[in-house]
């Protein structure tokens, strides 16, 4: 979730850093929606355009912007307008740093992208929390609350149960209660300054893997999305946030 890794961002200071000088980033899965035809945006105002489902994303533009940043590029993030549902002119550029955070809802879904990942991390949270944020922010985008409900009873809860739930066989690390569990989110980021520190020089995820899977650790106690964590230079950090 977008909140853990700002929480995580402010804990290490990042956060106060000028852009073009920070080690950590954080780049959000919300950035790479599809643009819309004229038929799926006026749906989309409706409340009635699934943004749950793993097609509304541009994969293949993710996986090379992450691609591109890895191999230490300054990248042109797309920039996403929630109330019209469209991809904005302007672009966001991202910087080169050692460790970025990924966050979104379908993270690991697509394998190519999953695979790029040294530390998957999947940030659990209730589901009565989910919906009551997901209501408030929302609303601040100047939606009613009917339009709200409708629309995660129809797309949001089924695409999580369908698409995001069972992502979470493939993270490394489960934070149960999100950013409440300040215990989970402390130890990230002692992990992330060991990274910055030198003390972790390359994390290879053959190396953590063996012979075959990581095992995953439930933080002290446990459904949002997914979150990762890269290690070593350029490495990669995946959060989980929701969409529309």
């Amino acid at each position: 979730q977008s909140t853990v890794c700002e929480k995580i961002m402010e804990l290490l200071g990042q956060n106060e850093v000028d852009r073009r000088q920070r080690k950590v980033l954080i780049l959000s899965q919300d950035s790479f929606y599809k643009v819309l035809t004229a038929d799926q945006q006026a749906k989309a105002l409706k409340g009635q355009y699934n943004f749950d489902h793993p097609d509304a994303f541009d994969n293949d533009l993710m996986h090379t912007t992450l691609k591109n940043i890895v191999e230490g590029k300054t990248v042109e993030v797309p920039t996403y307008d929630f109330v019209t549902h469209s991809r904005l002119a302007e672009t966001t550029v991202v910087y080169p740093a050692d460790v970025v955070l990924f966050e979104g809802i379908l993270v690991f879904y697509n394998q190519d992208i999953r695979d790029m990942f040294h530390l998957r991390l999947f940030v659990d949270t209730d589901s009565d929390v989910r919906l009551s944020r997901r209501v408030l922010r929302d609303m601040k985008r100047g939606r009613d609350l009917e339009q709200i409900l409708t629309q995660y009873t129809t797309f949001v809860k089924p695409a999580f149960e369908e698409f995001c739930l069972p992502t979470k066989k493939y993270a490394d690390v489960i934070i149960p209660r999100g950013v409440d569990n300040m215990v989970a989110i402390n130890l990230i980021v002692q992990h992330i300054q060991d990274i910055l520190n030198g003390d972790i020089c390359k994390w290879q995820r053959g190396a953590m893997n063996g012979h075959g899977r990581t095992y995953k650790r439930p933080f002290p106690e446990q459904t949002e999305s997914s979150s990762v964590l890269a290690a070593g230079k350029r490495s990669h950090l995946e959060s989980s946030s929701r969409p529309h």
